[in-house]
Order: C-alpha cells, then sequence, then structure tokens
C-alpha cells in the first residue's frame, strides 16, 4: 500500500511538472489569445524606453520594437514598467512576456534569463560635473578617494574598484554626484546622451580604449523554445530588412547598433 501510495504521489508530480512546461510552451498561444503581449519596460532609459513626465507618452528603440512586435503578432502591447532591480523577478514571476529596454548581457543574468541575439552594444561610460577637479580623465575614476555612484542592479556594479555607493535609481545617482557626494556616476551611451543634451552640468568622460563592452538584448523567462524562437525571428527579420537601422538612427543610437 505505501508503495502505492509513492507510486501515485510522483505520478501526480510528474503530472504536475508536465502541466506547467505545456503551459509555459504555450506562451505565444497565450498572447493571440489575450490578445496582447505585455513588455516590461525601465520608463527612465533615453532614447530606449522613456517615459515623458509631462505627456505620459513612451519613446525609445525598444518601445517602437515593441510595437512592430505586437504588429507582426497581430495583437496590442501593453507596457508594464520595471528596472533592472527588478527584472529577475518580474520576469521570472511573468509579469510580462519579455522585457525589452536594452538588457545587459552579463554572466549573471544569463544564469536565471533567457536572451535574444543583441541588438546594441555599448562600452561604459562616465558622467561627472564641470567642476570636478579630480576627474580629468577615465584613469582618474578607480583610485583611493573617489567615490562612484552605480545604479543598483545595474551591470556597472561589479565593475568597478573604487569605493561604491548604490542609490535605487538613475536619478539619485545623478544627484549624488551634482551634490558631490559622489565624483561620478557610471552609465552607457544612451544614458550618457540624455546627461550631455539635457543637463548643463555634465561632463562625459570616455576610457581611451575599449573598457568592457556589454551587448544589449531582450529578456524572457527561460523553457519557452517556441517563444524564443518567434522573437528571434522577429530580432533577425528586423536587421535584415532595415527596419532595426532605422529606429536606431531615428534614436540617434546608430553607434552602437548591432546588425548582424
Amino acid at each position: 500500500m505505501r508503495l502505492r501510495g509513492v507510486w501515485a504521489a510522483c505520478v501526480a508530480l510528474l503530472a504536475c511538472v508536465g502541466a506547467g512546461q505545456a503551459l509555459a510552451a504555450d506562451r505565444l498561444a497565450r498572447i493571440q489569445a489575450s490578445g496582447q503581449v505585455l513588455v516590461c519596460i525601465w520608463p527612465d532609459y533615453y532614447g530606449i524606453s522613456l517615459r515623458d513626465p509631462r505627456t505620459l507618452q513612451l519613446s525609445g528603440i525598444d518601445v517602437d520594437l515593441a510595437h512592430e512586435l505586437a504588429h507582426e503578432l497581430g495583437v496590442a502591447v501593453q507596457f508594464v514598467d520595471s528596472s533592472f532591480a527588478r527584472l529577475e523577478a518580474d520576469v521570472l514571476q511573468e509579469r510580462c512576456d519579455v522585457a525589452m529596454f536594452a538588457v545587459g548581457v552579463t554572466p549573471q543574468r544569463q544564469q536565471v534569463l533567457r536572451f535574444t541575439r543583441p541588438h546594441l552594444a555599448s562600452d561604459v561610460m562616465a558622467i561627472t560635473t564641470r567642476s570636478n577637479r579630480k576627474i580629468r580623465s577615465w584613469d582618474d575614476i578607480d583610485q583611493p578617494g573617489i567615490v562612484v555612484a552605480v545604479a543598483k542592479g545595474t551591470l556597472h556594479e561589479p565593475l568597478m574598484r573604487a569605493q561604491l555607493i548604490t542609490p535605487e535609481t538613475s536619478h539619485a545617482r545623478e544627484q549624488e554626484v551634482q551634490s558631490g557626494r559622489a565624483d561620478v556616476f557610471m552609465t552607457d551611451f544612451p544614458y550618457s546622451r540624455r546627461m550631455l543634451e539635457t543637463t548643463d552640468w555634465a561632463r562625459l568622460v570616455t576610457p581611451p580604449r575599449t573598457y568592457h563592452i556589454t551587448s544589449y538584448a531582450w529578456a524572457l523567462k527561460p523553457g519557452d523554445d517556441v517563444w524564443h524562437q518567434r522573437l528571434e525571428q522577429f530580432m533577425q527579420a528586423i536587421k535584415r530588412d532595415g527596419r532595426l537601422l532605422a529606429a536606431a538612427r531615428k534614436h540617434k543610437l546608430d553607434p552602437i547598433v548591432v546588425l548582424d
């Protein structure tokens, strides 16, 4: 009787696992049945997925491409606010079907998330103030006494050896530098454009040679080959037919677009 009970429990467990796998593998069908695709974005990412605080309108390369994806799928797009700090939880807990906000492909994230092929790639850059006399060049950053701000959860956090502060938001990171509590904050090509185009105090500091190129892609929950293949098919198509390059040029990101 005991063996029969154990056998029944095993059968039930396998059935649950199989049902879970089938549900995961059926995401594309569920998207089409529901009539909408849920797309996670970070709404503060200049050129990528930025929400205008006055009009609440979204703009950026991944916003445009999310609309293109939804059009191809024959559904509407529903944007879900996320962030790099919440990225893994939001994707794994299925708050969205895919995260489309130029997610850096790092070894740590690859352990828990699945990625499409990259569509952008950026080196690390730094922003300091025009009045900061301690930071003249890239080599001045990783030095004793220099305080570096990095947004919590971003790929820049493990790269720096200097004294770090890790504020929760990008705006807090900027405030740390502008107030003088930090000397510099680390960022990438798209966000550096925001600082130079929208402030009068920011000064860009770039590495004299390649420092740490990171590929950016879209992230999804592992285990769904059909959905991943559909996203890969879409990525290949927009690279081949010029839609990716056109979107990159529209948002002045063509220097970092990846077309191969």
